[in-house]
């Protein structure tokens, strides 16, 4: 796990010295202590994206309406070069998904999760920097909140974090009676219904509406993360 960490640290650290001397923080925060942060948050993006893949269509549920919501944004705002970027990843998506259909016949695996993990930080950081935190912010809010809960979650309870496991909140939701489609489908619309509020911020970007996007979007977030967590109750004639 150790050479993997100090590879994937290398990897982000590239990107976001690669990417310009755009501030996200204030002046006040001296540039070395942002990008220290900034490759902290990506090698964790990075992984999290990882975990997210363990299920049939998840990732592709996950990828497509971000990436979509980025190549659309770019040409927007006049940043081609994320335009270009967001739409190859989106396209490769797709042209994985009728091989990764349940029940899947092809896997991403490590190798191919964290290049996907690490092209969408560099295009989320890219949108930010563009301006659009808050749009950078709701696009993966759904997988990070999965992600970042359940590893709170692992470490409270003292568990070797590095080990494979089967309880993020979408793998608890095939336990609770969710068949693969009903989970990835709710991922999909989720994610573009965060898209329409990431769109939502870019159109309008004063502090009320960003601020209500924001919390629209966590309490969305939060609404089916809880759902996936209780069993499903059955269904009578």
């Amino acid at each position: 796990a150790l050479p993997r960490l100090v590879l994937q640290t290398i990897c982000v650290a590239a990107v976001v010295f690669a990417a310009g001397d755009a501030r996200l923080l204030p002046d006040a925060v001296p540039q070395a202590v942002e990008r220290a942060a900034l490759i902290l948050a990506g090698v964790w993006f990075v992984n999290l994206v990882n975990f997210i893949d363990g299920l049939d269509w998840i990732t592709v549920a996950g990828i497509v309406p971000p990436t979509a919501a980025i190549a659309l944004f770019g040409l927007w705002i006049g940043r081609f070069d994320l335009a270009v970027a967001a739409a190859a990843l989106c396209g490769a998506m797709l042209g994985f998904a009728p091989f990764n259909k349940p029940v899947a016949r092809l896997f991403l695996g490590d190798v191919g999760s964290l290049p996907i993990g690490l092209l969408l930080a560099y295009l989320l950081y890219g949108l930010a920097q563009s301006g659009y935190l808050a749009a950078a912010i709701l696009l993966p809010l759904h997988a990070c909140a999965d992600a970042t809960v359940t590893l709170i979650r692992r470490l409270a309870r003292g568990e070797r974090v590095w080990e494979a496991h089967r309880t993020h909140f979408y793998q608890r939701a095939t336990d609770n009676g969710f068949t693969v489609m009903e989970v990835v489908g709710r991922v999909f619309v989720l994610n573009l219904v965060l898209a329409a509020l990431a769109a939502v911020t870019i159109a309008r970007p004063d502090g009320a509406t960003t601020g209500a996007a924001l919390v629209a979007g966590l309490g969305l977030v939060t609404l089916l993360l809880r759902s996936f967590a209780r069993p499903r109750k059955a269904v009578t004639a």
